[in-house]
């Protein structure tokens, strides 16, 4: 198993001259290709998955999480490591099952959409009305769906860098709340997914204040595909819809931190996130367990060659998946504090092949030297601005640094919140790759002279 393995990360084992520091134990080189070797990601994502599970925002298996979290990190030898509490609106997964009763009776598989409301035990019959973008259903006449099921088609296809979802998943995001305005009794999506196995992309959507949520679903990609064909016959089609979650009063997330501290105060704080939440369909290893081991595997190995020069500080967010409650708590609670810099891992476990920046203009030869320690990985430079992810964005928007670390998502939305979400989708050799970018990048930026961020 241990040559498999070497063989597995040999290729990406190539040698850079080191970037000078003060402090040499920190070589990005040495740093970086000593983590193409590393299983203390693969130890995190595993524990996580097997010891807890899923982790839906809010319940009792989020706080185990927590928990859980905090035994590692003070395991790993992190400092100050706490938990930072904060109440929520809470969303439960009730029972869901679908069947067409006419023309053609069969059952669907499908998954309610977090903030879906409950068709009652009950369940309800109507008629859909095929809309094949959500286009189309944004043109469709107020009042016209009263009584009747939208069915939202659509074609998301594979892209590396999983651009896809900013326009696909508006089915999803915005979807249920238009079809409630124009009346509808409920709707079904097509699965925000690129997959075509029989697994339904579960995913929060948005009602707007004073609009009364609708029951919501997603059709795994095949049974979405079989709705078409059906309503291609030219026949009125029937669904019996049953779905029962429920939308508690009020509820408890939190974040994990834990530090690196760093050597000089006033050289502000890295923050490095992940999100410990997951959707309840699969065990959260790819969205986002992989992403919180990366980031602390990274920043243990920083620890471990010595004291930086900024203090690193490990967030592992609660409540992404249901509203990203996570980064709003962490900027209430630090927001006044020095930034210098903020990082996240939340689109998979795959390779990163592209580093994108939004540093300020003094800080050029930094991205240089990042650009160069990353070449030997397979990771090239790119041209567009950093945007960060969704733990970290209200920390961008006061002012702080962001540097992306872009994973292939070409394989991403096979995945991406549903049952399939499992351990054995996480490639160790590409899990590694991404801990060792992590590993140069910290490197560099956490003893780098150049200003960054709001320091």
């Amino acid at each position: 198993m241990k040559n498999i393995w070497l063989k597995a990360i040999a290729p990406f084992a190539i040698t850079l001259p080191s970037i000078a520091f003060a402090q040499p134990v920190h070589d990005p080189a040495v740093l970086r290709d000593a983590a193409l070797q590393d299983r203390i990601a693969w130890d995190i994502v595993e524990g996580l998955t097997t010891e807890v599970g899923p982790r839906l925002a809010g319940t009792e298996a989020e706080a185990r999480a927590r928990q859980w979290a905090v035994a590692k990190l003070k395991a790993m030898g992190f400092s100050n490591v706490r938990i930072e509490e904060y109440p929520m609106p809470v969303w439960v997964r009730g029972e869901e099952t679908a069947s067409v009763i006419a023309p053609f009776p069969q059952k669907l598989v499908l998954t309610a959409l977090g903030n879906s409301a409950s068709t009652g035990e009950q369940g309800l019959e109507a008629e859909i009305v095929y809309f094949p973008a959500l286009e189309a259903l944004k043109a469709a006449s107020d009042g016209s769906l009263k009584g009747k099921i939208a069915f939202v088609d659509h074609a998301m296809k594979r892209t590396q860098d999983g651009s896809s979802y900013g326009t696909f998943g508006l089915a999803r995001f915005s979807g249920p709340n238009i079809a409630a305005k124009k009346g509808a009794a409920a709707i079904l999506i097509r699965s925000i997914g690129t997959d075509s196995h029989r697994n339904p992309h579960t995913g929060v959507t948005d009602f707007e204040k004073g609009v009364a949520p609708i029951p919501a679903a997603a059709l795994s990609n095949p049974d979405a595909d079989n709705l078409v064909r059906m309503v291609k016959h030219g026949q009125p089609v029937h669904v019996r819809l049953k779905l029962t979650p429920r939308l508690l009063e009020s509820g408890t997330s939190g974040n994990v931190i834990a530090e690196v501290p760093g050597s000089d105060p006033s050289a502000g704080v890295i923050v490095v996130a992940g999100h410990l939440d997951s959707w309840d369909l699969g065990t959260g290893a790819v969205d986002d367990g992989a992403g919180v081991a990366i980031v602390a595997a990274a920043a243990k190995r920083i620890m471990d060659a010595g004291p930086p020069r900024r203090t690193i500080r490990v967030l592992w967010a609660g409540a992404e998946e249901v509203g990203a409650y996570g980064g709003e708590a962490y900027l209430k609670a630090h927001g006044q504090e020095n930034h210098a810099l903020a990082m996240e891992s939340d689109f998979g476990a795959d390779r990163i092949w592209r580093i994108d920046f939004k540093l300020p203009r003094a800080a050029s030869r930094l991205m240089d030297d990042l650009a160069a320690a990353l070449g030997p990985l397979g990771i090239g430079r790119g041209k567009g601005e950093a945007h960060g992810g969704a733990d970290i964005e209200p920390l961008i928007k006061k002012g702080a640094s962001v540097i992306d670390l872009k994973q292939d998502g070409t394989r991403y939305f096979d995945l991406h919140h549903t049952p399939d979400d499992t351990l054995d989708k996480v490639d160790p050799a590409q899990l590694a790759q991404n801990v060792a970018a992590w590993t140069a990048v910290l490197a560099i930026t956490a003893n780098a002279p150049a200003k960054l961020g709001n320091e």
